[in-house]
């Protein structure tokens, strides 16, 4: 695990910018659903070692890694195996992360970092073979993108991943256009601020619910609207205050999610 200067804490804030980086989380905290390391599809870690075992999931996963790595190498244009390692990456950044002992939330280690940007370079890889992408990966790929934005550097970072993310989803949304990807790509899309598409995803989203449903997932659409225009205010806010105060701002905007951006319906 990560110790010390290694773990990349999600935000650090000190003296006046902690009212403004409040008020940034406080918007971006009304999208949680579920931590974003929680859930990797129907792949379980627990399937992987016996009970009792003394291994950690995080060796198993490291050592599965290990071997999709080698199979990719002697077979490089094997969809399924690029596939199967961009969620094992996924899955090693869930075994590496840790929990805030004073919030509760996920801590997402140096390493568990360094897991999610290979996933991003596999998941690129596999876009550039697949003809139609898994559904499922791109899912949760779009998950890892806002988990790296969560850890970024700096706001311009943040941003891309986000972009990213909505990317991504988008991929998931075209080969699984139900409820839940629609309401996340549209989720994601409000958050990058691109609110065209986002408002079209929305549209989607509400017209592939069973009509008792329609009504509510409008409105909850339209609420997530709502606090996109606020964020992209707010992010405003923080870049003016981390000009004015240079080094003593905060540097993303996006941290302190602990968690993933969910659909409806999950």
């Amino acid at each position: 695990m990560a110790q010390g200067g290694e773990r990349r804490m999600l935000f650090d804030i000190r003296g006046r910018r902690r009212h403004v980086v409040r008020v940034v989380y406080a918007i971006l905290a009304l999208l949680m659903g579920a931590s974003l390391f929680l859930v990797v599809g129907p792949f379980n870690v627990g399937n992987l070692i016996n009970s009792g075992s003394t291994v950690s999931p995080a060796d198993v996963l490291q050592e599965q890694v290990e071997r999709q790595e080698a199979k990719l190498r002697r077979e490089p244009e094997n969809e399924a195996v690029m596939a199967a390692l961009v969620r094992s990456h996924l899955g090693t950044a869930n075994a590496l992360s840790e929990k805030d002992p004073a919030t509760g939330g996920t801590v997402l280690t140096h390493e568990g970092h360094l897991e999610l940007e290979a996933a991003s370079r596999t998941w690129n890889r596999y876009l550039e073979q697949a003809d139609s992408p898994n559904p499922i990966v791109a899912s949760l790929m779009a998950r890892g993108y806002f988990g790296l934005a969560e850890t970024s550097g700096g706001i311009p970072e943040a941003q891309e991943f986000v972009k990213k993310a909505a990317e991504t989803q988008d991929v998931a949304a075209e080969g699984q256009p139900t409820v839940n990807s629609l309401s996340t790509l549209a989720i994601y899309q409000y958050y990058a601020g691109d609110f065209a598409a986002a408002d079209q995803a929305a549209k989607e989203a509400v017209e592939a619910a069973p009509k008792a449903e329609r009504k509510k997932i409008k409105k909850q659409m339209a609420e997530f609207r709502t606090r996109g225009k606020e964020f992209g205010k707010q992010k405003k806010e923080a870049v003016k205050t981390e000009k004015e105060q240079g080094k003593e701002t905060l540097k993303n905007p996006f941290g302190e999610l602990g968690g993933s951006v969910g659909g409806l319906g999950e």
